[in-house]
């Protein structure tokens, strides 16, 4: 069937080559319109429920609102995990569905069970889903900066939430941008309850006289002289005297009541959860732009600008906007660095290719079919929605070698043909018997390669969607490379090679490779005991480094910037945090390598954010690595920052941004390492965290381990007196009400005021309620008209409790972070959990679970245990059926172990892990070599059954010399198919750019096996060819067992 298609293509050939064409612009088009990313889309499918209750401890939110809606969407269909966060006056439910889930029909399943649920909700409360996106889709992070100082903070945040936002939230892509920082304008009514007293006024009468006083509403039309007049009656709130002269009623004397009589209107901040700081300057207005689901990163930021920069005269005259997170800058190095990788690794393959054969021309097919093959292989990339970036562009890199292999065997097998050539036919006729020859076993070898990569689609979660981008790549340009070389090829070989032809052995390379090989070889299959002998000692060291080797999920990925997120003790004020951030921002921007440093504590106001004011975050941006001082490595940096932020009573934790967020949104959990308690008492769950913390603090690799203070919260209760509250004709809603308005304010209206809208707060004067003592005294009316204090109608209690609660499945959960310094996370874990189980009493009814990448890495582990023999199964099938021999199979099958030693030897000396990376840099090496063996495999054979023919196979001496002219025939052919690989992964290999990281991992195991693969497949296979097929032949009697076996001459 094969010979058929290139019979078919060579007689079509003007249709074959316009289609080529055709093909290759298509792939032209969807190379320019495909998406570009750094690393593929982890995120798994999520929705956010948000929650707002203002004023509300944790543990009253988690009880009437996270509880409820945890278990309430447990039983949602798809769902994987129900993960709560309750904080003060917010609630935050991620639902985390299975692989796959479509992400608006997950979307639409939420909003089902919140319609059946929204009845038990407190009132006021509206749970809301939050955007079609996640915190991995925060790409972009700006800080809005005013150098000479003419605005204040409010009227910066004003800006930012009313204007700039807006503007940006409009740029397609864009799933809404958040605020963190400044603060937000309220109209603030103090109330005196004395005057109220004395006027015999209570205070829902002025909060019922407030909300009458701000609206505006409409009376339909009137006609007036043949023309329409719309009636309004215009009432909203515009300034502070509009509240003033609210009335509230009138006096014994007919003198009008007005607010500004009870109570003194102002304008002041809003109660702020997160605030923010640039590179310790104070205070700062800054922003996060948030992608929605799916969008193309690259042209989501670009939008983004060009909207900013279409925008920027309408900014108010001085203030700036300054980027602090651009993640465009790590997909465009880390792409540029694949790229100019891919540029040296196609020039240094045809550089082999011109040393093994000599001639210039032959380049040219390569040049052409190379380019064709990966364009091809785009088309299939571009329609099933796979982005370039580091993984799918290692896809290509891994097949450039192979993708060159097919062509080349049919180039020098013509070269051979016409080398050979006694001029009865013409180059043309000789070029297609060449490839017509070895084209069914070239295209069978190519399927071998994409067949040895399928197991890869058997990863799930994280890993799945990590490398299935570069298995399908690698998969489309193989099967992209099998369909241009049986198509295309063979009709460019006969354009193309013309000229000189020389022989194999007018190449002065291959004279002098055959004169080192060909005794090697010959000394080998006369002494098979020896080789095998070393050959297994090799297999043994290589099995006793493998067990050597530490274990990850994944090679950390250098994103050439760092988010440092450090958690102080719960219950830290506002001003205190900011006091932090500045002097922590103020030493981080002290180091030489350091651009900008944007911190925050508490969260952006966006549902992709629950982070609690004690927890800190810093966005650190650097200058490119070639900038920074002689010798400074990414580890030395964080150590040299880590040096200069450390203080005591704070938690530090060094990663990422992309990797970071990616492991708080799939775990929970912003540590590679992580452990969650689990139980249903929280002082329990927090002791037990507090044993965990102090064990592993003492563990070697433990850079810090930090237990969540779970009752780190101080509380002021208020218990009421039953009795007392009757004597006074009270019940306690009514206490209660005080409490929650008088006390805690309560945002009771909203001013409309063009495009901006603000709340409007009623409270008692701060100097009544800054004290126990003064709160104590607060008034309380009665039915009767008497004011009765506060503290007569109860007792105000101090007690700790949570700061914030965390829900996971329904079950109360505590989480200890682990941060690692030189260390591999599975034998970290492994220390780690004897270590735990020595030390740490755990009472029935609680358990605890290890997470963040070490949960992924023993997924995978448990995967890799299945694909990899089912990887080993199917080549050997395929090499059965093709070969239809079960000895061959077996022989070329000794590729992978020999190999892999190679691979493994390379990896302990580089001191990597294994790790995903690792295992599919692996498999991609069982298929190549399997390949190369078999290239070899056919020349033995048709070395062998031609000295059957010929009548020459008639002892053991003739089977060595049939075996060692095989060999020897087959040398240029195995040489070509494993250097263009070795010095096409070569500038891998010495990268070292953004991403380099990632693919020296991913391409280490192959580079040191192909190595390995060149001595031992050229000596170990000629020797058990000799033993599984000269073993019945007769002994030799004239050759000497202790000598060297004849040779042929060269």
């Amino acid at each position: 069937m094969i010979s058929a298609i290139i019979t078919w293509c060579w007689n079509h050939s003007k249709a074959t080559i316009v289609a080529a064409l055709l093909l290759g612009g298509w792939g032209a088009y969807c190379l320019i319109n495909i998406k570009v990313d750094a690393i593929p889309d982890l995120s798994e499918t999520q929705v956010i429920i948000f929650s707002e209750w203002m004023g509300r401890s944790p543990d009253l939110v988690e009880a009437q609102i996270t509880y409820p809606l945890v278990s309430t969407l447990l039983s949602a269909p798809k769902v994987k995990v129900a993960r709560g966060f309750s904080m003060f006056g917010m609630s935050f439910v991620y639902v985390i569905f299975e692989d796959g889930t479509d992400n608006y029909w997950a979307r639409a399943r939420v909003l089902e069970y919140l319609s059946k649920i929204s009845g038990q909700m407190p009132e006021g409360v509206t749970p809301s889903i939050g955007p079609d996106a996640s915190g991995v889709g925060w790409v972009l992070q700006y800080a809005l900066v005013d150098p000479e100082g003419k605005y204040n903070l409010a009227q910066i945040k004003t800006f930012q939430d009313w204007y700039l936002k807006y503007w940006l939230s409009a740029v397609p892509g864009v799933a809404e941008v958040a605020s963190v920082g400044g603060f937000d304008k309220q109209y603030q009514v103090e109330v005196d309850p004395n005057k109220l007293a004395a006027l015999n006024l209570s205070l829902e009468r002025v909060i019922s006289a407030i909300r009458k006083s701000n609206n505006d509403v409409g009376g339909r039309t009137l006609e007036i002289s043949e023309r329409e007049y719309y009636i309004r009656g215009l009432g909203y709130v515009k300034d502070p005297r509009d509240l003033e002269n609210i009335a509230l009623g009138v006096s014994e004397d007919a003198t009008p009541i007005l607010l500004t009589d009870v109570a003194r209107v102002t304008l002041g901040p809003n109660i702020r959860r997160g605030i923010s700081d640039l590179n310790g300057q104070g205070d700062t207005v800054g922003g996060v732009v948030v992608m929605r689901q799916g969008e193309d990163v690259s042209r989501v930021i670009a939008a983004v600008k060009e909207k900013i920069a279409t925008v920027k005269g309408a900014f108010p005259p001085g203030l700036e906007l300054q980027l602090v997170y651009d993640r465009s800058d790590l997909i465009g190095q880390a792409v540029q660095t694949l790229k100019v990788n891919l540029i040296e690794e196609i020039i240094l393959v045809c550089i082999v290719i011109l040393f093994f054969l000599f001639h210039i021309r032959s380049i040219l097919v390569v040049v052409v079919t190379l380019p064709l093959s990966l364009l091809l292989s785009l088309i299939p990339m571009y329609y099933f929605d796979i982005s370039l970036n580091i993984m799918s562009l290692g896809g290509i890199i891994l097949a450039v070698g192979d993708i060159v292999d097919g062509v080349v065997v049919f180039i020098e097998n013509t070269h051979t043909k016409i080398a050979n050539s006694d001029g009865k036919k013409t180059r043309q006729e000789l070029a297609l018997e060449a490839c017509r020859e070895l084209g069914p076993a070239i295209f069978s070898a190519l399927l071998i390669i994409s067949i040895s990569f399928l197991p890869i689609f058997a990863l799930q979660a994280q890993e799945g969607k990590l490398f299935h981008p570069l298995a399908y790549t690698k998969t489309f340009a193989m099967l992209a490379a099998a369909l241009v070389t049986i198509t295309l090829v063979p009709i460019l070989i006969a354009l193309f090679v013309k000229g000189r032809i020389r022989k194999a052995s007018d190449n002065p390379l291959n004279r002098w490779l055959q004169a080192i090989y060909t005794p090697v070889v010959s000394w080998a299959v006369a002494h098979t005991k020896t080789v095998f002998a070393s050959t297994a000692l090799l297999m043994a060291v290589s099995a006793a480094l493998f067990l050597r080797l530490g274990s990850e999920f994944m090679p950390p990925l250098w994103e050439g910037d760092l988010l440092y997120m450090p958690i102080t003790v719960p219950g830290i004020s506002v001003t205190a945090a900011q006091d932090i951030l500045t002097r922590q921002n103020l030493a981080i921007k002290a180091i030489p390598e350091v651009v900008s440093s944007f911190g925050k504590a508490g969260r952006f106001e966006t549902a992709t954010d629950p982070a609690p004011l004690s927890m800190f975050e810093y966005t650190i941006r650097l200058k490119p690595q070639k900038e920074w001082r002689a010798g400074l490595t990414p580890e030395a940096l964080v150590q040299e920052l880590d040096a200069a932020v450390a203080v005591p009573g704070l938690n530090r934790a060094w990663t990422k941004p992309v990797r970071g967020r990616i492991d708080m949104l799939s775990t929970g959990i912003r540590t590679p390492v992580g452990i969650k308690i689990f139980g249903p008492d929280l002082n329990t769950i927090e002791h037990i965290g507090q044993q965990i913390e102090q064990t592993l603090a003492k563990l070697p690799g433990t850079r810090s381990a930090y237990a969540e203070r779970i009752n780190g919260g101080n509380y002021l209760d208020f218990e009421a007196d039953k009795a007392a509250l009757a004597r006074y004709g009270l019940v306690l809603g009514d206490v209660q009400m005080v409490i929650e308005t008088a006390i805690g304010g309560m945002d009771i209206a909203e001013t409309v005021e063009g495009r901006e809208r603000y709340s409007i707060n009623v409270r008692y004067p701060r100097e009544l309620r800054d004290s126990v003592e003064k709160i104590e005294h607060i008034l309380v009316a009665t039915p009767a008209g008497a004011q009765v204090p506060l503290g007569q109608l109860g007792k105000l209690i101090t007690r700790t409790g949570p700061p914030m609660v965390l829900d996971e499945n329904g079950s109360l959960a505590g989480y200890v972070y682990i941060d690692l310094l030189n260390r591999d996370a599975g034998g970290y874990v492994t220390d780690a959990k004897a270590a735990i189980a020595d030390a740490v009493h755990i009472p029935p009814g609680y358990f605890i679970t290890w997470t963040g990448q070490y949960e992924y890495l023993a997924r995978m582990q448990k995967r890799m245990a299945i694909v990899l023999p089912v990887t080993l199964v199917l080549v050997f099938a395929f090499l059965y059926f093709s070969m239809q021999s079960t000895s061959k199979a077996l022989i070329v099958m000794l590729a992978v172990p020999l190999s892999l030693s190679g691979g493994i030897t390379l990896m302990w000396f580089l001191n990597y892990n294994t790790s995903v990376a690792v295992w599919a840099g692996a498999i991609a090496l069982i298929g190549v070599a399997v390949s190369t063996t078999s290239i070899m495999m056919v020349f033995l054979d048709q070395s062998w059954q031609r000295w059957q023919v010929e009548g020459r196979l008639l002892t053991a001496g003739d089977g060595q010399l049939a075996i060692v002219e095989g060999a020897k025939n087959s040398l240029r052919s195995v040489l070509m198919a494993v250097a263009m690989n070795v010095f096409g992964l070569m500038p891998v290999m010495l990268a070292t750019g953004i991403g380099a990281d990632v693919m020296k991992t991913l391409a280490s195991p192959m580079f040191g096996g192909l190595l390995s693969l060149i001595f031992l497949t050229l000596l170990v296979i000629p020797c058990v060819y000799r033993r599984v097929y000269g073993r019945n032949l007769p002994a030799n009697p004239s050759v000497d067992a202790k000598g060297p076996a004849p040779v042929l001459a060269p």
